[in-house]
């Protein structure tokens, strides 16, 4: 709350305005419902201004947990940032708002809808049950599941040859070569660093011995996958402890929630290894496909979201480019959608379709068949959500122009308009009814809360504009910390008070400096880059001392430790790992020795074979370490 209110002083004197009784209104509430009001209530408040933003005038409906001023008809809280942002008279929104004003807005409503609690944290409201919302959410995934099943069904089969169609215009060039590469065996697995179904170890999934039939007869071949190489010791090794499985005795995906918001968790689904070995091989593929393809690469992102934010900063400022936001994207996208898509490249179907898991586990509801293609957690669910929703974006600019695109119309008109990132889709503004209808069609939802095309105001991939400006804010993620024993709190606040210095939120930055100041004894200017937990500043980075070798600065201070739990690996395990993970100096000697299909360029840790897997603890150790 100290944070907080010092934040709003600081943002007051900024817009010219107070911000004292709104402080007054934040404690008394927070006082009564607790973190829930800042992390729930408070931004709910802020995405409404957004929605005001983007329709030109405020509903006060949108804020009913809040009292109106009925003279001016905005809401009493915030009112002296609101009032230059929206007419007093009438709420409408004034033709030169305020920026300043509109940042203010979102940073003291939006600062803490992003922070993460432990479960058994006692100052958020009985409101916020984590059990209760978790049974939600599951249910909410069944009848997800009962929605695509439907959709499936009433989708027309003029709309299915019209998806395959364009799907086919759009990804020919790119999706042929890995569909050849499937054919001549050219792809290697790699295992993921993420939790598997069947529970193994980081470095134990290189030792996996149960092999899915659907894996051995669609392009993954046992021999060519779980061994080193073909010598006879490894063959016969395997050959005594594989275990094929049918169908019907496959690992389904486990579905667990994760934390998202106080409000929501997220769903997620953790796959089983095998799946999960051959998923990342042909992720990796299409990921370099669609990025070397010289018109693909201008309109679908995997990797840099740097586009989505140009794009959707210009569209902000000329008005002529829309962002949309999906709902649930990845649990809508069906696996009809993705055999469509993938209708004319029969090799690349039959193995999408051999590493994709048919069933899940969900808490209280048992094993269920799937039908969307897969959630969150599988290594293909975001390039087969983006294929997808481009597919269908363009299916609605054709419908809007009543003419078949070509794919040189594509490249001439909109491959500078249209950009996918997941489920962050911009596309023109002109055409945006018809895009969102068409995925209405297919069975989507388009979050009509975080979708923008009217005013002013957009949002892709993290950042937000108004009118070419960014107005993008800090959030707090975590509770701030109360001792040095808090690793994680400890990291979070340093780096939340970096991210206000940057911002030029000096009030914020100043008061986690003197917050932090009494908690860390060593607590430096360092630069961006540097090891230690420090203080970004632009005045430089401060050293105590030289390195008595390299003679390179150095600085007391505090850095993270973290180590891989042990999980020791050797035999023909070993031997696959290294031949997965071999750096580019042995490639050469690798295809002499006719090992070419474990080749890849993923750098190796020296003690990878020792230790593996995500840290289960982190931890600050006081040293001397590099400033910069």
């Amino acid at each position: 709350m100290s944070l907080w209110s010092c934040v709003a002083v600081d943002l007051a004197a900024r817009c010219c305005t107070s911000a004292t009784q709104d402080v007054k209104t934040v404690l008394r509430r927070s006082e009564h419902e607790g973190l829930s009001f800042l992390a729930i209530t408070l931004a709910d408040f802020g995405k409404a201004t957004q929605k005001w933003l983007d329709q030109g005038f405020v509903v006060p409906s949108d804020v009913s947990s809040f009292k109106m001023n009925r003279r001016t008809g905005l809401p009493v809280f915030l009112q002296g940032f609101l009032g230059r942002v929206f007419d007093l008279s009438s709420g409408a929104l004034l033709d030169d708002p305020d920026i300043e004003a509109i940042y203010a807005i979102r940073q003291l409503t939006l600062m803490f809808s992003k922070i993460a609690l432990p479960e058994d944290t006692k100052a958020v409201s009985s409101s916020v049950v984590t059990p209760r919302r978790e049974r939600r959410a599951m249910s909410e995934f069944v009848q997800c599941e009962q929605d695509v099943r439907y959709a499936d069904a009433m989708l027309d089969e003029a709309y299915k040859a019209n998806f395959q169609r364009i799907a086919s215009m759009l990804f020919k060039d790119a999706l042929a070569s890995v569909d050849y590469k499937v054919l001549v065996g050219d792809i290697i697995p790699m295992h993921g660093p993420g939790a598997v179904a069947d529970k193994l170890t980081s470095n134990g999934k290189w030792n996996q011995r149960t092999w899915p039939a659907r894996l051995e007869e669609g392009g993954f071949p046992a021999r060519d996958n779980l061994i080193p190489n073909l010598h006879p010791h490894y063959v016969e090794e395997l050959n005594q402890t594989l275990d094929i499985l049918e169908p019907g005795a496959e690992i389904p995906v486990k579905v667990i929630t994760v934390p998202k918001t106080l409000k929501t968790p997220r769903i997620i689904a953790i796959e089983p290894t095998a799946m999960q070995y051959a998923q990342q091989a042909l992720r990796r593929e299409i990921y370099d496909a669609v990025e070397q393809d010289g018109i693909l690469h201008r309109m679908v992102g995997f990797t840099d979201q740097e586009p989505n934010r140009a794009l959707a900063c210009s569209g902000s400022h000329s008005g002529e480019l829309a962002t949309l936001d999906m709902s649930e994207a990845s649990d809508r996208v069906s696996n009809q959608h993705v055999r469509l898509l993938l209708e004319d490249f029969p090799n690349l179907l039959w193995a999408v379709q051999a590493c994709r898991s048919r069933k899940a586990d969900v808490t209280g509801h048992g094993v269920i068949r799937l039908a969307k293609f897969a959630s969150m957690g599988s290594a293909l669910c975001f390039p087969m959500e983006a294929m997808v929703f481009l597919t269908v974006i363009f299916m609605g600019i054709e419908r809007e122009l009543g003419a078949p695109l070509s794919r040189r119309d594509v490249v001439k008109r909109f491959s500078k308009q249209v950009r996918v990132f997941g489920d962050d889709l911009i596309v023109p503004r002109d055409y945006v009814l018809s895009v969102v209808d068409e995925l209405e069609t297919f069975g989507f939802r388009v979050n009509v809360g975080k979708s923008y095309w009217t005013g002013r105001f957009r949002e892709s991939c993290g950042k937000e504009f108004y009118d070419g400006h960014d107005v993008s804010i800090v959030k707090v993620r975590r509770i701030l910390p109360t001792s040095r024993q808090d690793a994680n709190g400890v990291i979070s606040a340093v780096e939340t008070r970096n991210l206000f210095y940057r911002g030029g939120v000096w009030s914020g930055a100043r008061w986690l400096d003197n917050y932090l100041g009494k908690m860390l004894i060593h607590f430096p200017n360092v630069a961006p880059t540097s090891p230690l937990l420090g203080r970004v500043s632009f005045l430089g980075y401060q050293f105590q001392r030289l390195h008595p070798n390299t003679q390179g600065p150095l600085t007391k201070g505090y850095y993270v430790r973290s180590e891989s739990p042990r999980d020791p690996l050797d035999g023909s395990g070993a031997m696959l790992k290294c031949l997965c993970k071999t750096p580019q100096p042995y490639l050469k000697i690798l295809k002499a020795y006719g090992q070419e299909s474990h080749i890849s360029d993923a750098n190796v840790d020296d003690e990878h074979l020792e230790r593996s897997g995500r840290p289960e603890h982190v931890s600050i150790k006081l040293g001397w370490r590099p400033p910069y």
